[in-house]
């Protein structure tokens, strides 16, 4: 079988859609080039002195894993200088990081979180990095953070890396989403799933059922038909799965159908979800929308939603569609 590579592809579905300039195919690439360095850096663990504490927080306010402030510094290093942003934001970071005056601007702007999982990187289990990109708007001169809240459907592309047995890196240019695997020996990302597709039914699901007690009424309902099982409403047994990076549990459903769930709950009412819109839930819902699955906030569609501040926070619903549009609906119904 003839291998084709990340620029190969990018090419070729340029030729075909007309819809990566030559701009946006390199800042893809030049993303793809980080992830391989992260990936290098996650495989080195201990030997590299990469695991533990960095003794900081991050603007979230939770404690930063040396290896997140490592991604975050190689992904705005590989993308600082190559003239097509405008600029960056990361989950790491406070505001946006214009990119610096001794370079050339291009005209889009790039998201991203920049480790995935990190609870998950002392123990050596799936963690990844996600990104989104956006145009910059006409005339911008100098970025500003208001540049950045634009909603999920203005993508102009989207994807994630997961560092695992295998490094693979998942993309949607808004033609189908395709997955590619880093030949470790080569160096190179080649193509080895086209036009991924998530199944409209499934009997699997994912959420952090420790936080039942705090759920709200419709996603307890939900929860509870799909543990009934056989002799329950549903009438099919469910199994449930749960990587706490979301990137590996999304990949997951990518592969081979789910619901991935994250909802509010009553801990923190202030705060309407755990997971960011911009740096996680746009990104993941253009995916998953590409290949056929759905994604909402238990009210609307994800990619609908206007940002009103860079580290918003959205309740998260996404995979195989038939699934989302029922728990959605149970929110409807409360």
């Amino acid at each position: 079988m003839k291998r084709i590579s990340l620029t190969q592809h990018l090419i070729e579905q340029q030729r075909e859609h007309n819809s990566i300039p030559a701009e946006l195919r390199l800042l893809i690439e030049v993303v793809a080039r980080a992830c391989k360095t992260i990936s290098h850096a996650v495989g080195k663990g201990a030997l590299g002195d990469v695991l533990g504490t960095a003794h900081s927080e991050n603007i979230q306010g939770e404690v930063q894993k040396k290896l997140d402030v490592i991604s975050n510094e190689i992904l705005l290093e590989a993308n600082e200088w190559g003239g097509h942003l405008a600029a960056m934001a990361s989950e790491e970071m406070e505001s946006i990081h214009p990119i610096p005056n001794r370079y050339p601007m291009g005209e889009y702007m790039l998201l991203f979180d920049p480790l995935d999982g990190s609870s998950n990187i002392d123990v050596n289990v799936s963690i990844g990095t996600i990104f989104s990109v956006l145009k910059a708007p006409e005339g911008m001169r100098t970025p500003h953070e208001q540049d950045f809240l634009q909603p999920g459907t203005r993508q102009v592309a989207a994807g994630y890396a997961v560092y695992g047995p295998q490094t693979v890196l998942v993309l949607s240019t808004g033609n189908g989403v395709h997955c590619f695997t880093l030949d470790r020996e080569m160096g190179s990302w080649v193509l080895t799933q086209r036009d991924m597709k998530i199944p409209a039914q499934t009997k699997e699901y994912s959420i952090n059922t420790s936080n039942s007690r705090h759920w709200h009424a419709p996603v307890k309902r939900y929860i509870a038909e799909l543990e009934e099982g056989q002799g329950g409403p549903r009438g099919k047994d469910f199994n449930m799965r749960w990587v706490a990076s979301m990137v590996a549990d999304v990949h997951r459903i990518l592969t081979r159908g789910g619901i991935f769930m994250y909802p509010a709950d009553t801990r923190e009412p202030d705060k309407p979800g755990k997971l960011r819109l911009m740096y996680e839930a746009n990104p993941m819902a253009f995916l998953v929308e590409q290949a056929g699955g759905a994604a909402t906030d238990g009210r609307g569609r994800i990619l609908d939603i206007q940002p009103v501040k860079l580290h918003q926070r959205v309740p998260v619903f996404l995979g195989s569609k038939e699934e989302v549009e029922r728990v959605t609906a149970y929110h409807a119904d409360n």
